[in-house]
């Protein structure tokens, strides 16, 4: 099946590196126009470079913005309109894993991880809703994780952020289904992404990332870490017309790693 995006324009929070990058590069593969959002202005740029690279008639922008910041994620959308006309598709994917033991978590750390995950998630969704119900179409993602099912032992704040998204998702997709917005959520597991790639880094440098990456994936019943571009061929999925009988679904990419459907 061949996804078609022409004439569609992505917003994807996240987007230079890790599953971000992958979703970028594949919306732009399909035809789509493409507005990224991250901190690194270098890294930034290198990506977009990629994406014209891949098609060099399409649209494609970088915004470097703090998405933890209610004046930044505004900024980041009146960019992205300025740049190609209202957004279509808006992936939120900003945020990684801050998991740690309960009682290590302060009261800052919580509003921290959800300025980031949550309420920068929301604030986009208002923002690109209005102009998706106009044109009746609209398809929205929330890169979730496994956490936000079931949630394991020192996995807060971020276990929480992420069941707040996974509820959001689902009380925007009953209120404006019938305005043709579709919006869904993917839960990842053991991903091969760039944080994976800081923590070995910094935590297991003793061995060679493949033997890392093996280690992982033992623990995971398909046998290995999923790869990036596995996430952004459904993410593509999701954004498309191909899916247009799908919204209110939190979609397990993990392997079968989580105990959950």
């Amino acid at each position: 099946m061949e996804i078609n995006l022409k004439n569609r324009r992505a917003l994807i929070t996240g987007g230079s590196r890790g599953l971000g990058r992958a979703m970028a590069e594949s919306f732009a593969l399909a035809g789509a126009d493409v507005v990224i959002v991250a901190r690194e202005a270098d890294v930034l740029d290198e990506t977009c470079s990629s994406l014209a690279a891949i098609r060099p008639s399409g649209r494609f922008l970088g915004v470097s913005a703090d998405m933890g910041d209610a004046s930044e994620v505004e900024r980041a959308h009146t960019e992205a309109v300025s740049f190609f006309g209202p957004v279509d598709i808006l992936v939120n994917n900003a945020g990684t894993s801050n998991a740690k033991p309960f009682l290590e978590v302060g009261a800052q750390d919580w509003l921290d991880d959800f300025n980031l995950k949550f309420f920068s998630a929301a604030q986009l969704c208002r923002l690109c809703i209005p102009d998706m119900r106009s044109q009746n179409w609209g398809r929205i993602i929330n890169t979730l994780n496994s956490a936000a099912k079931a949630p394991s032992a020192a996995s807060c704040p971020t276990s929480v952020a992420r069941a707040a998204g996974m509820a959001m998702t689902k009380a925007l997709a009953s209120e404006f289904a019938s305005d043709g917005v579709l919006v869904n959520a993917l839960n990842t597991g053991f991903l091969v992404s760039h944080q994976w790639v800081t923590r070995w880094q910094s935590e297991h440098s003793d061995k060679t990332f493949e033997e890392f990456t093996e280690t992982i994936g033992a623990r995971i019943p398909i046998g290995r870490m999923g790869e990036a571009q596995e996430f952004a061929n459904l993410a593509l999925f999701l954004a498309s017309d191909a899916a247009s009988y799908l919204t209110g679904a939190s979609i397990n990419i993990d392997g079968g790693l989580t105990p959950v459907v």
